[in-house]
């Protein structure tokens, strides 16, 4: 009892870091970048209050799962900007690795059911992770609506590439919320070639 005790606690200890991995997104407020374990709690609310956004076969408790343990492997390979100039290949080893390495902290049991769960999420293949997957990718857009563009102009963010990166997983896990932010992020888009 005492050693898987431990095991938990080595684990938690570790997830602190996540507190201090800073994202490149900004809050509403737009006065610092958000941090990955707030962006954990965030989306978590995000399911939790959309989720008649959700298909029936959506079990939101393991969605609310899935969206807690996603990000943790950022401890280890740093957040990867969506827009940014990532080697998605070198990314996904590292968080594979990092997967091992943080999940392994735990006993087996705890490991192999949060990987496992980790892995689902990244595959983005079955309900559950659609949903998430989805939410995921809702949370920034509507922050930076709200705070000006955020870091769209530093990354040189187009509307076509935002119905790519994001809309394309929105639509599959949760299309009444793309339904609701495409018009909002054309409008956003619209307004801003004007004013150029």
């Amino acid at each position: 009892m005492t050693d898987r005790l431990d095991a938990q606690i080595a684990f938690l200890k570790e997830a602190d870091k996540l507190k201090s991995v800073l994202r490149a997104s900004r809050l509403i407020s737009a006065d610092r970048h958000e941090n990955s374990a707030e962006h954990s709690w965030h989306i978590m609310l995000h399911a939790l209050v959309l989720a008649d956004q959700a298909g029936p076969q959506v079990r939101i408790d393991r969605v609310l799962r899935m969206l807690l343990l996603h990000d943790i492997v950022e401890i280890d390979a740093g957040d990867a900007p969506i827009h940014g100039d990532v080697d998605h290949v070198a990314m996904a080893r590292a968080e594979a690795e990092a997967a091992r390495r943080l999940f392994g902290l735990l006993p087996a049991d705890q490991a192999d059911d949060f990987r496992t769960l980790w892995e689902e999420f990244e595959a983005a293949e079955t309900p559950d992770a659609l949903f998430a997957k989805a939410i995921d990718r809702f949370q920034t857009p509507v922050i930076n609506l709200e705070n000006g563009g955020g870091t769209w102009t530093e990354y040189r963010v187009t509307l076509e590439q935002l119905d790519t990166r994001v809309g394309v997983p929105i639509r599959r896990g949760a299309p009444g919320l793309w339904d609701w932010l495409q018009p909002r992020l054309a409008a956003f888009f619209s307004a801003g070639a004007r004013s150029d």
